[in-house]
């Protein structure tokens, strides 16, 4: 549901956002080398973020403990009758910060991640997972070809608010 004055932009960066489920994840290296990973992620609302359910175990995650400034990038998947050089899709960068458990932040991270994810409930038992809260800082929105604009924090925080 749009809000009255909501531009077709915008409209259409937040049902990108709320209608895929996993992003390409950029984080560095203890030595600054570059990874990128795929991670599955929820909207946590109240705060304007990303959540992130993910290892202690894997190397993506060891990167953000880190080097907390990572990069997100959420595609639309091809289609054959599109070329790919038109999918939409949304760059965004920002802090990561892990999330204590049994915090406030982490009851609401574990709800929304539960609500996009129910299959994912085993692994809340396992030790070595943990929420990660994904901070936007800044944006740029492609919404196909020729169509490309930057996007301010609280214009991406803005729409991770909204339904």
């Amino acid at each position: 549901m749009s809000t009255p004055h909501e531009s077709r932009l915008n409209q259409a960066l937040r049902g990108l956002l709320h209608t895929q489920r996993i992003a390409s994840l950029g984080t560095l290296g203890v030595h600054g080398e570059p990874f990128v990973s795929m991670v599955p992620y929820a909207i946590e609302p109240a705060a304007g973020c990303l959540i992130m359910h993910v290892s202690l175990l894997a190397p993506h995650t060891r990167n953000m403990l880190s080097h907390p400034e990572v990069s997100v990038m959420v595609m639309q998947p091809e289609r054959s009758d599109e070329p790919v050089h038109a999918l939409p899709r949304v760059s965004i960068d920002g802090t990561i910060k892990r999330l204590l458990p049994d915090s406030s932040s982490w009851v609401a991270a574990q709800q929304v991640y539960l609500e996009r994810f129910p299959e994912a409930e085993p692994m809340m038992q396992l030790g070595d997972f943990s929420f990660m809260a994904f901070f936007p800082s800044c944006a740029r929105h492609v919404a196909g070809f020729g169509s490309a604009r930057p996007l301010e924090t609280e214009d991406i925080v803005r729409l991770l608010r909204l339904p």
